[in-house]
C-alpha cells in the first residue's frame, strides 16, 4: 500500500486544519466579514475533504477491494471490509456534500452553515485521520 502517499496527504489535511483553526473567528459576524481570508478557509477545507476521499481510493485500489463506480461505492467497499464504520461513511458523506457546496457554489455559499460546518466538524477530520493512521499501523505488521 502508498503509505507514504497517504502519510503525505495527511499532513496536508492537518496543515490545512491548523490554518483554518487559527484564523476562524470566534463569531459568525466576524467570520462573514473575512472577504479573501474566508474564501482561503473555504479553499483550505475543500483541499482537505479532497485528500481524505483521495486517501479512500487509494486504500480501496492498493487492497484491490473492489471496483468502484463513485465515491459512496468506495466508502460502501471500506466499511464492508471493517476501515471505516458507517458512522465515519455518514461524516465522509456529509463533507463531500460541503465541498460540492463550495466547488459549485449551489445556490451561494451560505456562510452561516459554512462557519458551524468549521466550527464544530474539523473534529470528524481528525477522527478519520487517527482511523486511517490505525489502519495503517495494522497493514505495516
Amino acid at each position: 500500500m502508498r503509505t507514504e502517499i497517504i502519510r503525505t496527504k495527511i499532513v496536508e489535511i492537518q496543515e490545512s486544519l491548523e490554518l483554518i483553526r487559527e484564523n476562524l473567528p470566534d463569531s459568525f459576524e466576524e467570520f462573514a466579514s473575512l472577504g479573501l481570508l474566508k474564501d482561503g478557509m473555504y479553499k483550505r477545507i475543500e483541499f482537505s475533504i479532497e485528500n481524505i476521499f483521495d486517501i479512500c481510493a487509494i486504500i480501496n485500489t492498493d487492497l484491490r477491494l473492489g471496483i468502484p463506480r463513485s465515491d459512496d461505492d468506495i466508502l460502501g467497499i471500506l466499511v464492508r471490509n471493517g476501515i471505516i464504520d458507517d458512522e465515519m461513511r455518514a461524516k465522509l458523506k456529509g463533507m463531500k456534500g460541503f465541498r460540492n457546496i463550495i466547488v459549485h457554489r449551489y445556490a451561494g455559499i451560505d456562510d452561516r452553515l459554512s462557519y458551524e460546518f468549521l466550527s464544530e466538524r474539523l473534529v470528524d477530520f481528525e477522527e478519520f485521520i487517527r482511523k486511517i493512521n490505525e489502519f495503517i499501523k495494522i497493514q505495516s505488521k
